[in-house]
């Protein structure tokens, strides 16, 4: 990992990528998101504070993580002056970003579970399709999946009811 000495205080974009790992492109992404920021020279290059480097690896931790970028930004918005996320956000955050990631662990192991009752023919049309429409919440509705490809009638009365 390349060594930035201490005496320089601000990164070019390459630098920056070189030392995070992030690609420039993943950079400049970040920075038109909020981020992280920079500042111009005279010769409208970016430079970007030492800082950038811990906010760059947040991202990227909570990226891992599943955390969408706009609950990230939001994060960062919320420290003092824009500050540099520390040990004690990390767990601040990862404490309350805890219950939505082990929601998701149960969706993504009742998906698991539910994955064997697919017919595997990609249509995923049927009216119980566990993986289109959960629970068969539309088959009230609707027949066939409501949320993919084309809808559908919505069913008729049974005449006997």
């Amino acid at each position: 990992m390349p060594q930035i000495p201490e005496k320089i205080h601000e990164l070019t974009v390459g630098q920056l990528s070189a030392r995070s790992g992030a690609a420039v492109s993943a950079l400049h992404f970040y920075e038109s998101k909020g981020l992280i920021s920079s500042r111009r020279t005279s010769g409208n290059q970016r430079r970007y504070g030492r800082d950038a480097l811990r906010r760059v690896a947040f991202v990227r931790a909570a990226q891992r993580l599943g955390i969408p970028l706009a609950t990230i930004r939001g994060a960062l918005a919320e420290l003092p002056d824009e500050r540099t996320p520390n040990r004690d956000d990390w767990a601040r955050l990862s404490e309350a970003w805890r219950s939505e990631l082990d929601e998701r662990i149960r969706q993504l192991g009742r998906l698991r579970d539910h994955l064997t009752d697919c017919i595997g023919c990609g249509c995923l049309s049927l009216e119980t399709c566990v993986l289109s429409n959960p629970d068969d919440i539309y088959g009230e509705r609707l027949t066939g999946s409501s949320l993919f490809g084309e809808r559908r009638a919505p069913k008729e009365p049974d005449a006997s009811s």
